[in-house]
């Protein structure tokens, strides 16, 4: 198997769970990219290539590692590697 890279923005950034008024635990929703406006004519734009091969993304992670709550924002992109394990 191939390993695979997709490109995945932050749509939304959720409280789940605090302790003593310290969030303890956030949802992360990431979303595939596209661009926010029109592409060039060549379509050349990075955005364009990972939403032309991968149109429809959803991951939903929740997090509790406290050195990862609020490291994360809305409209940040990232990319996510997908490698097989023997």
């Amino acid at each position: 198997m191939s390993k695979m890279r997709a490109k995945v923005r932050v749509g939304s950034v959720l409280p789940v769970a605090q302790y003593e008024g310290v969030t303890t635990q956030e949802r992360l929703v990431f979303h595939g990219v596209a661009k926010t406006g029109s592409y060039p004519p060549d379509g050349s734009d990075e955005d364009n290539t990972f939403a032309k091969f991968s149109p429809s993304v959803l991951v939903d992670l929740m997090v509790a590692n406290p050195a990862l709550i609020g490291k994360f924002e809305p409209g940040k992109s990232y990319y996510v590697d997908f490698t097989p394990i023997d």
